[in-house]
């Protein structure tokens, strides 16, 4: 079935319709919920309550933009609400690792390269939680998400000379951080 039939069975209450509708876009809604959140109970929180506000004004949906920019300028507010709530950060630790099944695939792949990709993973992921959530937002949407500069714009309603402005600053602050971790990113070389 179309989206447009979906939105407008939904937008009347279909349920199915509504999970069918949502079930296309909740993996990169997920996606957006944990990069802004950082840690997955808190991304998990934010995805869900982005849903109920979807669910709750889906018949306000008038069409202007695309559904999904829609869908993710809803998320994208969820989350910021959240950030602004409470600051938190996620841990990842080799123990942790060994503890969900992981275990090297090749000689190469020894427990020190992973834990220190992990910390790597980790630093970057601590250092855009660390953005302003201006900054953060748009990042997120671009450098980890994909979106071009238009999409971005209509997420988060702001002109794309703002977002392209917001990135810069906000990838330079990204490497400042990074720099400061040599002994993880090649003498910080980003």
């Amino acid at each position: 079935m179309n989206e447009e039939k979906l939105i407008t069975r939904a937008a009347k209450g279909d349920a199915s319709a509504f999970n069918e509708l949502l079930g296309m876009h909740e993996k990169k809604m997920y996606a957006v919920c944990l990069r802004m959140c950082a840690n997955t109970e808190d991304a998990q929180d934010c995805l869900q309550e982005a849903m109920l506000r979807i669910f709750r004004s889906i018949s306000s949906f008038k069409g202007q933009s695309t559904f999904s920019t829609w869908v993710y300028r809803v998320t994208m507010n969820t989350c910021l609400d959240e950030l602004r709530k409470k600051k938190n950060k996620q841990s990842t630790s080799l123990d942790g690792l060994l503890e969900t099944g992981w275990s090297p695939a090749n000689e190469d792949d020894t427990p020190e390269r992973h834990a220190i990709a992990g910390e790597k993973r980790e630093a970057i992921r601590s250092a855009i939680a660390e953005l302003p959530e201006d900054m953060r937002s748009a990042i997120v949407l671009r450098d980890v998400q994909g979106f071009s500069y238009d999409e971005i714009s209509s997420i988060l309603g702001i002109n794309v000379g703002t977002i392209k402005s917001r990135i810069s600053r906000g990838r330079e602050k990204l490497r400042e951080k990074i720099r400061r971790k040599p002994e993880l990113f090649d003498n910080g070389n980003v």
